[in-house]
């Protein structure tokens, strides 16, 4: 993987369109699912989405391999939605959620489970996807970035910029808050 990282910071220097290609491809659904979450808008996403990539081969020699692609990619788009709520209005995350009171939109899965099982699996984000609007924005993020995008604490600390102990009392807190909604997901 270190391997990878290195070979695509080399990419960036060089402003490889293939390579770009290549990582759209591969973390374009990651991108978008985790922008829905911060900002509760499709539009708004998909205009972060496209500003990320902008930045992704602006300041691709910034990139040096050192951490996975992924955590830089996060990084950017999440101080992208801070900057711009902070040019627009002193506002939280939380408040973009409750602009209109819709829920993420939620990207279809790439397997296909039994009819019987996209039902239920449907139901069970339904209901987590509920409690996760009535829980703090930072443990909110803390909980997408540690078991939907996968990241290890490490990583969501620096794309956050929190320290390794206030990732794990968010995630820990972000858990207690959602467990009423788990255990009414369950079966």
């Amino acid at each position: 993987m270190a391997d990878e990282n290195t070979e695509i910071a080399r990419g960036l220097r060089r402003r490889d369109p293939d390579l770009l290609d290549y990582l759209i491809e591969k973390y374009q659904h990651r991108l978008l699912r985790y922008l829905l979450y911060l900002t509760g808008r499709r539009e708004m996403a998909e205009d972060f989405f496209q500003e990320t990539w902008i930045r992704v081969l602006e300041r691709g020699s910034q990139y040096d391999g050192r951490h996975e692609f992924s955590t830089w990619l996060f990084t950017i788009a999440r101080n992208l939605v801070i900057d711009d709520l902070r040019r627009k209005r002193p506002a939280s995350l939380d408040s973009l959620l409750d602009v209109d009171g819709a829920a993420p939109f939620d990207l279809p899965a790439t397997g296909q489970p039994s009819a019987f099982d996209a039902t239920v699996q449907r139901e069970q984000n339904e209901q987590i996807s509920a409690g996760m609007q009535h829980i703090s924005a930072e443990y909110r993020e803390s909980l997408l970035l540690r078991f939907q995008e996968g990241m290890s604490l490490e990583e969501i600390a620096t794309v956050t910029g929190a320290p390794l102990g206030t990732v794990k009392s968010r995630i820990y807190r972000g858990l207690t808050a959602l467990e009423p909604w788990v255990k009414g997901a369950r079966l």
